[in-house]
């Protein structure tokens, strides 16, 4: 061994006792850094373990130290001196304190089950007081008309006792402001001028223009298709009209107004072109209680009111209520389609359809008027349905439509909700104008 160890270069074993050096310089170091790390974490060890032991250890003590803050407040040492008469007080209180948050909430949540009754009450007092509530809507409905008529009316007696050329002439004035038309009110100017000696003021004027717009209306011919229409099982009708008057919506109100009298109603939904017309139809459907028969968008109309009609006589249903498009009433080819249409409930029952009605919109003025002539012209509307009466301060337009066309008006629409469409009453329609 010793030979061999002579053998080896001195520079080789220098090299390796160097290597040896380096490799105990290393362990020192790390020895030294390793037990800077253990007193590094030493300290915070026993720091967080002394706090717990001693907050967890002395529990009775616990309340000396919360005392002992108290001591260093000068109102504190006062309370201190009498230790046993303070626990017992926080102690009692704190029990109720408990116990009685928890029984107030439910004693709160019970009562919120109970507005249910209180709505359904509300709801059957509601269809109690609506019979009763007819003329007041009414009366709502058309108050910018009224008031319209009677502000000037008014007005045109003040500096004068006696009806005089000038005061026709802006009677006449106001009377085509308020969309009546002008032959309607020639002929009331004509009726007043010939009883003229008889007026001194404004009330007496308006019970003359009460008198002369209520023989104008002609209540007896609505009273005699009604009569004719009960005979009739099932009652067809048929519902025309430009798009945007309110059609569909006309068609849920009827629907609505005939289950409210326990009749069946169905809806044939015949408007296949305008887009979501099926889907505003089913949603009319569901809320006026009534059946409902449609085909695809674009199916032939006709053929979609045929079927309704017979599902009409297979289901035993007492209205069948057609609805039908509304494209612009100037073209040709829609008067022919709903002519076709009108044919082919014929074909499927003998005098179908037994009434045509015609919705139009109060709001458009004397443009309604010429929308009634081309419908009445194409296909002899028997009954008109005037909406939105209430958006309007022109509700003259009934009068100027049911002169003009001799075709009686059966329903108004006075409101949005369901049962804001009212059958029309000449006298309270009249009453609440003035």
């Amino acid at each position: 061994m010793s030979d061999f160890l002579l053998k080896i270069p001195v520079s080789y074993l220098l090299a390796l006792l160097g290597l040896l050096l380096l490799l105990l310089i290393l362990l020192i170091v790390r020895r030294k850094k390793s037990q800077s790390r253990l007193y590094e974490q030493a300290p915070s060890q026993p720091t967080e373990i002394q706090p717990t032991e001693a907050l967890e250890i002395p529990e009775p003590p616990s309340v000396t130290d919360r005392e002992i803050p108290d001591e260093e407040k000068p109102p504190v040492p006062e309370e201190v001196t009498e230790p046993k008469p303070v626990a017992p007080q926080p102690v009692q209180p704190a029990e109720p304190d408990v116990t009685q948050p928890d029984i107030r909430p439910v004693q709160q949540v019970e009562p919120v089950i109970e507005p249910p009754a209180l709505e359904e009450r509300a709801e059957h007092d509601a269809i109690v007081e609506k019979p009763a509530g007819l003329f007041a809507r009414l009366k709502k409905g058309l108050s910018k008309t009224r008031q319209f008529l009677n502000t000037d009316i008014d007005q045109l007696f003040l500096d004068r006792k006696k009806i005089d050329d000038e005061l026709l002439e802006e009677l006449e004035e106001l009377l085509i402001t308020a969309d009546i038309g002008v032959q309607t009110t020639l002929y009331l100017i004509d009726r007043i001028s010939h009883r003229s000696a008889n007026i001194t003021d404004a009330d007496q004027l308006k019970s003359v223009l009460k008198a002369e717009i209520h023989s104008l209306l002609k209540t007896d011919e609505i009273k005699k298709t009604s009569s004719q229409a009960a005979e009739v099982t099932p009652h067809v009708i048929m519902v025309v009209g430009v798009n945007g008057v309110g059609k569909t919506t006309t068609i849920g109100k009827l629907a609505a107004h005939y289950t409210g009298e326990n009749k069946k109603v169905l809806i044939a939904a015949a408007d296949t072109f305008r887009a979501a017309a099926v889907e505003q139809v089913t949603i009319w459907a569901q809320r006026g209680k009534a059946d409902l028969v449609h085909h695809k968008d674009g199916s032939d109309p006709a053929a979609v009111a045929y079927d309704g009609v017979e599902a009409g006589i297979s289901r035993g249903s007492d209205v069948v209520l057609i609805d039908t498009a509304g494209r612009l009433h100037t073209k040709v080819n829609l008067m022919e389609e709903l002519k076709k249409i009108k044919r082919s409930v014929d074909k499927k029952l003998n005098g179908a359809p037994h009434e045509i009605l015609l919705v139009l919109d109060a709001t458009t003025g004397q443009n309604a008027v010429s929308q009634a002539k081309m419908f009445h012209e194409a296909l002899d509307v028997s009954g008109i349905a005037l909406t939105k009466l209430d958006g309007t301060a022109k509700g003259g337009i009934v009068i100027s439509i049911v002169n003009s066309l001799n075709v009686p008006l059966k329903y108004i629409g006075v409101g949005e909700q369901i049962d804001d469409l009212q059958t029309f009453n000449t006298e309270k329609f009249v009453d609440a104008l003035f």
